[in-house]
């Protein structure tokens, strides 16, 4: 089973950051423009619709990778002092009731609205350059797709947490500094109480 939700979860990191690259086609895109407007005097038509294109495309595209990695925003000043099963059986709950709903919702609709971008080459309504903006669109209905995978990778998290008390073991490659500090406070606790117990031996 281990073998199984790592799967997932390499599959929507190599996804994120495969689409993370964008944020240098971001940056060129936007100094470009800047240099054009305020140094040459010469503004583009196409700089707006690329930076949407592109944030866009980061945006939609690192939801799954950030769900892999627990990292989405949440209001945890209660949920924290939970135990491990109470955390479970309260995140079970809200995906069942939530989430999965909400992402059969958006690869429903964004299936239908991508569609009909694809089918007609949607450009841009913004600017005279008229760039192409179904290919965002198209990320979509694979956004919502990617998002179902890794909630049910996250059920299944759920399930044997409840199962065994403990959370499963989760790929990490990024960390909060204050789960870093929290870890470094504890490591230190545990050596002082060490180090008191060989004193009084």
């Amino acid at each position: 089973m281990t073998k199984f939700l790592f799967f997932i979860d390499e599959l929507s990191t190599w996804v994120g950051k495969a689409f993370a690259w964008l944020i240098l086609v971001l940056t060129l895109g936007v100094s470009y423009e800047v240099f054009m407007r305020y140094v040459l005097r010469a503004p583009t038509t196409w700089a707006f619709d690329i930076s949407y294109i592109t944030y866009g495309a980061m945006f939609l595209m690192a939801g799954a990778y950030t769900l892999s990695r627990n990292g989405h925003v949440r209001a945890d000043v209660v949920y924290r002092l939970w135990s491990p099963r109470t955390q479970a059986t309260m995140d079970l709950v809200l995906y069942v009731l939530f989430f999965l709903p909400a992402i059969a919702a958006l690869m429903y609709s964004g299936w239908n609205y991508a569609d009909m971008s694809v089918r007609f080459r949607e450009v841009s309504i913004f600017s005279p350059a008229g760039v192409p903006v179904f290919p965002l669109k198209a990320l979509i209905p694979v956004t919502g797709l990617l998002l179902f995978l890794q909630g049910f990778a996250e059920i299944i998290r759920c399930v044997l947490c409840i199962r065994s008390g403990q959370w499963p073991q989760r790929l990490h490659d990024v960390e909060e500094t204050e789960s870093l500090i929290i870890r470094e406070h504890q490591q230190q606790q545990a050596a002082a109480e060490t180090s008191e117990k060989g004193a009084g031996a």
